[in-house]
């Protein structure tokens, strides 16, 4: 199975790395899911919720702040200006 190698940092700490078959984003151009083989992009993130599906696991919910967003050969990079980990159960879904 084709999975993404997902990386999140904001600009003064690590927030999460890990494979992922889902990656969904608000960009200032909309909302932007990327799942493996997706072609590459370099977008401008809007502050909003992070959404990552791990290849194991549960839904994983990040609070960033702003940043960039690129995706290439299956590696997506967020550097948001700031982030932080959500519980799943308390953020609404």
């Amino acid at each position: 199975m084709a999975e993404l190698d997902v990386e999140i940092v904001a600009a003064d700490h690590f927030v999460w790395s890990g494979a992922a078959t889902l990656v969904k984003a608000r960009t200032s151009d909309g909302d932007i899911g990327v799942m493996p083989g997706h072609t590459p992009v370099l977008a401008v993130m809007v502050p909003g919720m992070l959404e990552i599906t791990p290849v194991s696991g549960s839904k994983i919910l990040v609070d960033a702040e702003g940043g960039f967003f690129s995706v290439d050969n299956n590696r997506v990079v967020i550097v948001a200006d700031n982030a932080k980990l959500q519980d799943a159960a308390t953020a609404g879904n």
